[in-house]
């Protein structure tokens, strides 16, 4: 079948047919002791489980892994063995999207490890993006834009929220202008209004972070509504980074012209870890079907988090998830799942 678009990204909200994660393989996900291992393991099939309870649920694993993955996740949730480098699927999967006569497409971003980052691996991650593209009977739509699901999320109107530091970061698309960017995405993902926020959390711009992407800073809940992470304790540095992006938005308009409405998601008041700054957010939730799973950090801020979650997305269920395990491998659960529009 060919279709040449319009293309268009639904909002994580609209009703999906399916979720795609991927499965834990990589050492440094693993960690160095059968029991981090085991804790990796219990914490990605911990998130796919709670999901599978709503929709229904594929991931990818790398045959190494396919007896453990077995062993771990719901009998409901469908396993594909597949070669992986990584398991932080919204960055290394298609993108769906959605044709004029509701064609299911996907999007293969080029994928270069976040940056070119000396530590990332991704020459399996490829395989990853067009295997789950094969198995969701999706149309392949190859982009040259080295991008990754989670520098991005939409409002299903065509407004995009992105950053500056990693569409136009030079380790990754050198020499492209903002324009070029625009273009991309809206022959692809059907964009018609792109905000620009100039950076992320302080410590995804750090080594093992991803230069800054959006889907742990400010997400759309509903149209014209961002959730924005605020910090608040002055002791962060992400306090000024917080402000700044609330600024921003606060400026800012959706691909209608109306302006967005923001509300205050709070960080956790853990501030550090044995690494440094954390950047634990609650805004770095998944929505599927009838459901936020949303981060935990047994904190005190988790409650509250939960409330401002229930009131942004009345009539779905709020599922916390001891993300911890997450963040300390540099993702969260937003991290490790993509959606499958329903058509």
């Amino acid at each position: 079948m060919t279709v040449t678009g319009p293309w268009v990204m639904p909002a994580e909200t609209a009703p999906h047919a399916a979720t795609w994660m991927a499965w834990p393989s990589a050492s440094y996900t693993l960690g160095g002791s059968p029991a981090e291992a085991e804790l990796a393991r219990r914490t990605w099939a911990a998130v796919a489980n709670e999901i599978a309870a709503f929709e229904p649920v594929h991931v990818l694993v790398p045959a190494s892994e396919t007896t453990a993955a077995r062993r771990l996740l719901a009998a409901r949730i469908s396993v594909h063995e597949v070669p992986l480098d990584d398991a932080w699927f919204r960055d290394i999967g298609p993108t769906f999207v959605v044709g004029p006569g509701r064609e299911l497409g996907a999007v293969n971003w080029v994928f270069n490890g976040w940056g070119a980052q000396e530590w990332a691996t991704w020459e399996h991650d490829a395989v990853a993006s067009e295997a789950a593209t094969a198995l969701a009977g999706a149309i392949r739509i190859d982009s040259p834009l080295v991008n990754e699901g989670g520098g991005l999320h939409t409002d299903g109107a065509g407004t995009f929220l992105v950053t500056e530091t990693v569409q136009l970061d030079p380790h990754r698309n050198p020499g492209w202008t903002r324009e070029q960017v625009e273009a991309e995405l809206a022959r692809t993902l059907g964009a018609r209004h792109l905000v620009w926020l100039p950076r992320g959390l302080t410590r995804d711009n750090e080594r093992f972070g991803t230069r800054g992407h959006v889907d742990i800073v400010a997400t759309f809940a509903d149209r014209g509504l961002v959730l924005v992470h605020d910090q608040r304790d002055p002791a962060h540095p992400d306090l000024a980074v917080s402000r700044e992006l609330a600024a921003v938005l606060r400026e800012s308009h959706d691909a209608e012209g109306k302006p967005l409405d923001l509300v205050a998601l709070p960080a956790p008041t853990v501030l550090r870890d044995a690494e440094g700054w954390v950047d634990y957010s609650y805004v770095n939730h998944y929505v599927c079907n009838g459901a936020v799973i949303a981060c935990a950090f047994d904190d005190p801020a988790d409650a509250e988090a939960r409330e401002v979650l229930a009131e942004a997305y009345p009539g779905r269920e709020v599922v916390q998830v001891d993300a911890r395990p997450l963040f300390a491998r540099g993702g969260g659960i937003h991290c490790i799942t993509q959606q499958q529009p329903a058509l």
